[in-house]
């Protein structure tokens, strides 16, 4: 009968006040089991080196890095020298070695053309039987068409005495198979005066120096191409080798 009262009052005491002793017991006992694994945890942590290394970065202090600059001593010392000024310095173009010498252009002397003389006279005295023309086209009275004519048709007697309409030097004399008898004679200057239809006979030969009214020759009747005009002299002027008008030099 004893025992069964102690048994009846331990049931009775764990069914009551000794079942939340229990209960405190086992929650302390896992508060402190889960406290020793915390600490187990996280100094296992500490103690770990990261797999990539330290990732920490040390800056070195600016003072310790900086390098000590010597001292100079009186052998290490050179003169300061102080540059000219700019405007005393003298610029001198900058030649390459593969640059090639530059090419002076020889311009040479040039002398003004100028004649033997300034003085023309007519070669004969008459009538202009037909004019200078070399841009408009006029009457060929041998031929009977129209076409250009480079030199004056002054009317003149056969025998009449042709003469230099200025001072030169006789460059020509030829038989021309349609003008007849020329004489050429070189004013200088680029000048040329022309005198064709003479005599077979002349008075000159190229190389002679004739002056201003010297006697050439005579007026024939020589010229082919201008049989169809009145006796007459041929008189034609070049200036450079181009033919222009008579009446320019026969004032």
């Amino acid at each position: 009968m004893k025992n069964r009262g102690f048994l009846s009052k331990l049931g009775d005491f764990a069914m009551g006040k000794g079942f939340y002793i229990v209960l405190f017991l086992c929650v302390a006992t896992i508060g402190i089991s889960g406290y020793y694994l915390l600490q187990t945890v996280v100094s296992g942590t500490r103690t770990t080196a990261p797999v990539g290394g330290d990732a920490s970065v040390t800056i070195p202090d600016q003072s310790t890095v900086r390098p000590a600059v010597p001292t100079p001593t009186e052998s290490d010392k050179s003169p300061v020298t102080t540059p000219p000024p700019a405007a005393s310095i003298e610029s001198k173009p900058i030649t390459q070695p593969d640059d090639p010498e530059p090419v002076k252009e020889t311009v040479p002397d040039q002398e003004p053309k100028q004649t033997l003389s300034k003085v023309f006279t007519w070669p004969v005295q008459g009538a202009v039987l037909r004019d200078f023309s070399v841009e408009t086209l006029s009457l060929d009275p041998t031929l009977g068409d129209w076409r250009t004519h480079g030199g004056l048709d002054i009317a003149a007697a056969q025998g009449v005495q042709v003469l230099s309409i200025s001072a030169g030097t006789v460059d020509q004399v030829y038989r021309d198979g349609l003008m007849g008898t020329t004489v050429v004679v070189d004013h200088g200057g680029g000048l040329q005066s022309w005198y064709c239809n003479l005599a077979e006979d002349v008075s000159v030969e190229a190389g002679d120096t004739v002056e201003i009214g010297g006697v050439l020759g005579t007026v024939g009747s020589t010229a082919i191409a201008e049989v169809g005009v009145s006796s007459h002299l041929h008189l034609e002027t070049l200036l450079d080798g181009q033919p222009v008008d008579p009446r320019e030099y026969l004032k």
